[in-house]
């Protein structure tokens, strides 16, 4: 009886991972990472992460180092649910109407609305002094950052920005601390500056949101796929204070990213055209994840909601837009990006809009849009 060779599987193609911040709908991205590590067809190389972002991210090195990719898995389950027991108790929570009705959002508690208020009156120094953090306990209890540092199998850089400076700061994986991540996540209304090495920082969804520039050179794939949970487009005018407000907010967070995807477009079309050597520079595949459909439609206020049904929701919205994407997408990566970005910057289109087929097909030696 001739015995049947094994069937070879294709390899992982390796991919780096960039993670925004967003507050509980990073739980979002807790799903896209399930989902991708449970799959194992993309390899993670590299992993940039903001605020939310950078949570995820350290979650995922140290359940990585301690049990590959089903420890990363129950790592961010792990960290995702501390999140929640931990705010179990907390007076932000929906109120019994928005339970009935099936809405995440806080708007129609009086304490968002108190918190939100003070915040714009008095500073953390002046209504916290002493400092007190719960969130950054949380996250040093459910995270061991020996096991991060120690982590080999995929680079990692954690985004802040100076606040003397206004620059980006980028924390690499071997120096990361939990206070490096409580900078990336530091809302100013919220918390005081984080303090490091004598140099304060604020939130990095300011400068980086998230960075992606730290990839370059540094993780041996140019495919970039990036997890935006900040909707980019929002259709309408904002008329109240607090849409005004939280629409501030989205363009803000969303900047720095659009700037760093218009500079690889601006070098790619240099590339394309003969204006820059394809020795010395790279052509970055871009690829996204993204539902803004789904989570525009939650609200900013939602960001505080903390509810364990709502975090599994996001996580499970996360899990089947990957799935649906990835299936799209795998053909795509290694070979062209699928995110057309000299349509995302056209005024003519939608930001955002997926390509529905490589943008570059070479032609006799040429490369043509």
């Amino acid at each position: 009886m001739t015995k049947a060779k094994p069937v070879k599987k294709p390899s992982a193609k390796p991919v780096n991972i960039a993670l925004q911040g967003g507050g509980a709908h990073g739980a979002f991205t807790w799903g896209v990472l399930d989902y991708l590590l449970e799959d194992g067809r993309l390899q993670i190389a590299g992993v940039s992460g903001t605020s939310a972002g950078a949570m995820n991210a350290v979650a995922l090195a140290d359940g990585f180092t301690r049990g590959g990719p089903e420890g990363a898995r129950s790592a961010l389950e792990h960290f995702w649910r501390c999140m929640s027991e931990g705010a179990k108790n907390s007076p932000l929570r929906r109120m019994p109407i928005d339970v009935l009705m099936g809405n995440w959002g806080l708007e129609n508690n009086p304490v968002y609305h108190a918190m939100d208020a003070l915040s714009r009156m008095v500073s953390p120094y002046q209504l916290n002094p002493m400092n007190i953090n719960p969130l950054r306990d949380l996250v040093k209890d459910s995270i061991d950052f020996d096991m991060v540092r120690k982590c080999e199998a995929f680079e990692l850089f954690i985004s802040a920005t100076n606040v003397e400076t206004g620059k980006v700061k980028i924390f690499p994986r071997e120096e990361l601390t939990v206070d490096m991540v409580m900078a990336s996540a530091c809302l100013p209304q919220l918390y005081q500056a984080v303090e490091i090495d004598g140099v304060p920082y604020w939130d990095g969804g300011y400068m980086g949101n998230p960075s992606l520039f730290p990839f370059h050179g540094k993780t041996g794939t140019d495919d970039t796929v990036i997890v935006q949970i900040n909707p980019i487009e929002r259709r309408g005018i904002p008329r109240t204070a607090m849409e005004i407000q939280n629409r501030v907010n989205e363009i803000s967070f969303n900047g720095s990213l659009l700037k760093e995807l218009r500079a690889i477009d601006f070098v790619d079309r240099l590339i394309c055209d003969g204006k820059l050597s394809r020795e010395d520079y790279r052509q970055v595949r871009v690829h996204l994840i993204e539902n803004q459909q789904e989570l525009k439609r939650l609200g900013a206020s939602s960001k505080m909601n903390t509810e364990w049904a709502f975090l599994t929701t996001l996580r499970d919205l996360g899990r089947e837009t990957t799935a649906a994407w990835l299936e799209q997408t795998l053909p795509s990566i290694g070979q062209c990006s699928t995110v057309n970005l000299s349509e995302m910057f056209s005024c003519r289109s939608s930001p955002g809009r997926t390509a529905s087929r490589c943008r570059n097909t070479r032609r006799g030696g040429r490369i043509d849009r």
